[in-house]
């Protein structure tokens, strides 16, 4: 990529790193705790309206869209605001949700029969390596349920990366904002169900500033303005040049949540989260120059599928298996060009 747009994807993972010291200034909004589903349903309330109106609905099934609106959003932020709100570091949490990336090569084998690399094999295995020593780390200063409950969001997220896949939507955007159509009710009545009536209207009557830009800023900026550069670079560059950037998610949300928060990891859950950022940087990185040269040297031959694991809240997979495509597409042209260099 040239230098702006490397920069713009750099961007990108710094607001999606922030998005997790925002979320917890939002549920802890001057001493009041903020019911963490009713959260996420404000949240998703702001991505949908009004822009529902004015973005057309992707050309994929209803099943599609709900099975992505349920996993990719609901289930995975639902399960993350409430490790939050229990307890979970937004340093720490911006580091274990990675683990999505690794949890989806294992559901893409299971499910499309996308057969993993013998690289995105060991980088599971470094990965989960990586998380028991995070876990023994945590659970030796704090409870180990926000942890659990973490990871439940990256297990949301990895099936919800391989709904979109399957679904391979043409807008990106479009997806996420009419997938997100189907989170704010459904979690507002989890809301009353859970935390009562008394505590999600006393909420909404005396919501704070807080809260408020919280709000704004994990919609507008995290979801709306990081996707749509993301889909923007998907569409210019293979994935290969564009997904190792969400590598520094965690350093940025580490890093933001030690100057805003005064979060400082132990060097257990430091040392685990090294083996985890390992184990992910193999299984995305390792081969894929590899694999993109091979897919520009074939011609009229089926391409594999490209897995391209989403980051921050909600990456589209469908659209960055098609991208990897007519990426791959366009190596091929060039290779027909060049017949000397065959």
């Amino acid at each position: 990529m040239n230098l702006r747009h490397s920069l713009l994807a750099a961007l990108v993972a710094v607001l999606w790193g922030l998005n997790f010291v925002a979320i917890d200034f939002g549920l802890h909004a001057n001493g009041r705790e903020v019911p963490p589903l009713l959260f996420v349903a404000m949240r998703f309330l702001l991505v949908v309206f009004p822009w529902i109106f004015f973005i057309r609905k992707p050309d994929v099934s209803w099943k599609a869209i709900i099975g992505v609106g349920a996993f990719m959003s609901a289930g995975q932020f639902g399960l993350l605001y409430l490790a939050m709100a229990l307890g979970m570091p937004a340093g720490l949490a911006s580091l274990v949700l990675q683990a999505q990336v690794l949890l989806t090569v294992l559901l893409a084998a299971g499910f499309l029969r996308e057969r993993p690399s013998r690289s995105q094999l060991a980088g599971v295995v470094l990965g989960v390596a990586g998380l028991a020593v995070v876990a023994v780390g945590r659970s030796a200063v704090a409870p180990v349920l926000p942890l659990i409950i973490v990871l439940g969001a990256a297990l949301s997220w990895a099936a919800g990366n391989v709904v979109a896949r399957k679904a391979k939507a043409a807008s990106g955007l479009g997806l996420v904002v009419w997938s997100g159509a189907v989170v704010p009710g459904p979690l507002a009545g989890l809301s009353l169900l859970v935390d009562g009536p008394d505590a999600v209207f006393g909420t909404l009557a005396d919501l704070q500033p807080a809260t408020i830009l919280s709000a704004l800023y994990t919609a507008i900026f995290a979801s709306l303005v990081g996707y749509g550069i993301w889909n923007r670079l998907l569409a210019s560059y293979p994935s290969s040049a564009v997904v190792p950037f969400t590598l520094l998610v965690p350093v940025v949300g580490m890093s933001a949540a030690w100057l805003a928060l005064g979060e400082v990891p132990t060097p257990a859950e430091l040392a685990g989260g090294l083996l985890l950022l390992g184990g992910v940087a193999t299984a995305v990185l390792a081969g894929r120059g590899r694999q993109v040269l091979r897919l520009g040297q074939r011609r009229g031959a089926g391409l594999p599928p490209v897995l391209v694991p989403g980051l921050g809240a909600g990456l589209r997979t469908g659209e960055a298996d098609d991208d990897g495509r007519l990426a791959a597409e366009a190596g091929i042209r060039a290779g027909a060009r060049e017949p000397d260099a065959r």
